[in-house]
């Protein structure tokens, strides 16, 4: 999720895989999938830079987790710390004869 402001100075989070598009005019507006319609305060370079930084950051951590490489404890968000992410460890029941 991406940390926005509204236009009255609120900040709220949206779920960016859900944003169909960002348009500016003037006024930065994101049109969700089921048309949900948000103005905020960001500018449209600062929207996809956003978007592009969350999803870089999914990214990084995926790698962290498959090399078994140390994730970061000391992460932070806007909404505060952000706890070290738990490997998955994969079954497959069909070894389990």
């Amino acid at each position: 999720m991406i940390i926005l402001t509204r236009l009255n100075g609120e900040q709220f989070a949206v779920n960016c895989d859900l944003v169909e598009r960002v348009d500016a005019h003037p006024d930065t507006v994101l049109t969700l999938v089921d048309a949900t319609k948000y103005l905020v305060a960001e500018s449209l370079t600062d929207v996809v830079e956003r978007v592009r930084d969350f999803r870089a950051g999914v990214l990084v951590r995926s790698v962290e987790l498959q090399h078994g490489l140390p994730v970061a404890s000391t992460v932070t968000s806007p909404l505060g710390p952000v706890p070290p992410a738990i490997p998955l460890r994969i079954v497959n029941h069909q070894d389990e004869g």
